[in-house]
């Protein structure tokens, strides 16, 4: 088992675009705009700890030092096609019970609007959710459907997400995006 230390007990969401010539710079523009370029992102899935606390990103980012190892569930999407729409966001479903785990999911897409990739993103981590806690749900209906028997059987509290979409530069240059969750300790 890992020290307390390594279990996160905050969450902040963040998110941010880049351009650039270069591939790689232009994830790295993204980060930068997030505020996390300067963090070594260590890649997590999708389970919100018990009791995690979600904290503004502005609060988030106080808490962190340069370098510092750092968890994230992170979704990315990049182009360098002129007008090409990308969009990255993460989700998250919390459960009413304190104690219990809940989920983050990633979702990265082209073509799709900042909305309907948001509204993917906290699809998954709500179904996943309520697939853990035992709520029976046809998974082929609408989630604005699905989000009612969620809300209502009182046992998943909160649905939200982060987007960001751009469209590719129009000049060719990369066009990066990335959405965040970054767990803290």
């Amino acid at each position: 088992m890992l020290p307390n230390s390594f279990f996160p007990t905050k969450l902040f969401f963040t998110r941010g675009v880049g351009i650039h010539r270069h591939k790689l710079q232009s994830f790295e523009g993204a980060l930068r705009k997030a505020g996390i370029a300067h963090l070594n992102l260590v890649q997590v899935s999708s389970i919100l700890p018990p009791r995690a606390k979600i904290i503004t990103r502005a609060a988030g980012l106080k808490l962190v030092q340069p370098g510092q190892v750092t968890f994230t569930v992170l979704a990315q999407a990049d182009t360098c096609e002129p007008n090409r729409m990308v969009a990255a966001s993460v989700g998250l479903a919390a459960p009413a019970d304190k104690d219990h785990y809940g989920y983050l999911s990633e979702h990265h897409s082209y073509g799709e609007t900042a909305r309907k990739c948001g509204d993917y993103s906290e699809d998954l981590a709500a179904s996943m959710l309520a697939s853990t806690l035992g709520i029976d749900f046809d998974p082929d209906t609408h989630y604005d459907e699905r989000k009612e028997i969620f809300r209502m059987s009182g046992r998943i509290v909160h649905t939200r997400s982060i987007t960001q979409s751009a469209r590719g530069n129009k000049d060719g240059l990369w066009t990066t995006v990335v959405a965040a969750g970054v767990l803290l300790p």
